[in-house]
């Protein structure tokens, strides 16, 4: 079984910066101190409304990181450009709305065919591996496999606040899907990825699904490194996924 990997968001770090501004905390330094604890990419969000990653911080980080760079954004003209432009080695297509604090649901690439079709052809046809951030439905699934999309991202934060605020029966359906989801995806020749509200217990439960191959976790990392630092708290969650792991070949 291959070694899961880990993709460490680094947005939040760029909220904190943006709350009183200038250059500190930067996004960049803790990009390279990710991975020099052992993640395997570094993921950035690019919102229209710049709220936390700005431009400069998606040049500087393909410039000067030494692991892949995930651009997660929005189906538009504009960050089609500037993914054109800075050629990441991945574009994770995300919903985005100006209202919510947090990316809120997967993408529904059903619904957003015709809007989503000639972007995923236009990133690839450049060799950016394109995924969809999606729910585990069956349709939804189904839809990125028939819009050519390689890889999609299953949207795990209902069944990590389902769980978080102990609703088990609702956790239970949540994980079945998600399950059901990868399993569906992996038949359909799809890459599996995982991601949204992932602490260690979470991550540790879903790293032995052995369609997944690759979680993009931010925000917990980043609050955890407030006590812990950023270098521990990617080895205790690089550690939480080993774990996890290790249950697919038992």
């Amino acid at each position: 079984m291959k070694r899961l990997r880990l993709g460490v968001n680094v947005d939040h770090v760029a909220t904190i910066r943006n709350a009183r501004g200038g250059r500190h905390p930067d996004p960049v330094r803790a990009a390279k101190l990710a991975i020099a604890a052992g993640c395997d990419g570094i993921t950035a969000h690019l919102r229209e409304d710049r709220r936390h990653i700005r431009d400069d911080d998606i040049a500087r980080l393909k410039a000067e990181i030494d692991k892949p760079l995930n651009f997660e954004m929005a189906a538009t003209r504009e960050m089609v450009d500037i993914a054109l432009k800075t050629r990441p080695h991945a574009a994770c297509l995300v919903p985005e709305k100006r209202t919510e604090r947090t990316t809120e649901g997967g993408l529904d690439a059903v619904g957003q065919r015709a809007q989503l079709a000639p972007v995923v052809r236009e990133l690839k046809h450049t060799g950016i591996r394109v995924s969809l951030f999606i729910g585990a439905a069956p349709a939804q699934i189904e839809m990125a496999a028939e819009l050519g999309a390689p890889v999609i991202e299953i949207h795990t934060g209902s069944w990590c606040d389902a769980l978080t605020e102990g609703r088990v029966a609702e956790a239970k359906t949540e994980w079945q899907l998600i399950q059901d989801g990868a399993q569906l995806a992996a038949s359909l020749g799809l890459e599996v990825h995982a991601g949204h509200g992932l602490d260690y217990g979470t991550a540790e439960t879903i790293a032995s699904l052995p369609q997944v191959v690759e979680l993009n976790i931010g925000h917990f990392l980043i609050g955890e490194a407030v006590f812990e630092g950023l270098p521990e708290t990617v080895k205790f969650m690089r550690a939480a996924m080993d774990r996890g792991r290790k249950k697919v070949s038992e």
